[in-house]
Formats: structure tokens, sequence, C-alpha cells
């Protein structure tokens, strides 16, 4: 899969990411060291399982450098989150899914 460019616009406070011109983002919302992960948003021309999961791995890693914690309001974060076990850390304690 191409290695697209992941974008944090702290402005708007989403993750973006540019194919062919169409914008891909997630939406989120920080407090006290998380990070909510609250809306995505895949353009129809590029919604596909590979990029989908490619985009919120991505997002993950961020936030992991960033030695922070994910609060995964998306459904379609949570369920990826569920699947892949290996960012259950990355969740604050209490938070099950």
């Amino acid at each position: 899969m191409n290695d697209y460019l992941l974008k944090n616009n702290d402005f708007l406070r989403q993750f973006e990411v540019n194919v062919d011109d169409h914008l891909a983002r997630i939406e989120y919302a920080e407090q006290e060291r998380k990070i909510f992960l609250t809306k995505m948003f895949i353009p129809d021309s590029i919604k596909d399982l590979e990029f989908k999961n490619w985009f919120i791995s991505k997002v993950l890693d961020y936030v992991e450098e960033k030695n922070m914690k994910v609060v995964p309001t998306s459904p379609e974060i949570a369920g990826f989150l569920r699947k892949n076990k290996g960012y259950k850390k990355l969740l604050p304690v209490g938070i099950k899914l």
C-alpha cells in the first residue's frame, strides 16, 4: 500500500490523509493526556478496508509516540481496536471494548 502522509491538523482537531485529491479524516478531542477519536470520514472513492486499517493504525501509532491514551468513541475505531489486540495498551485503565 502507498505510504500516504498523515497530517495532524491541530486547528481543525483532525488527522488527515490526502488521497488523489480526496481528504480522509479522523476527528478528535484532547483532554488530560487522552485523545478521543470521535468521527471517521473516508470518501467513497477510497473506501477500502486496507486503506481504512492503514489510516487507523497510523493515527494509533502517532498517539503512542505522544505517550497518550486513546478513547475510541467512533464505532469503526473501536471495532479496529477489538480486532487488533496489540493496540489495547493505548486504552486508559477501565476502558473495555
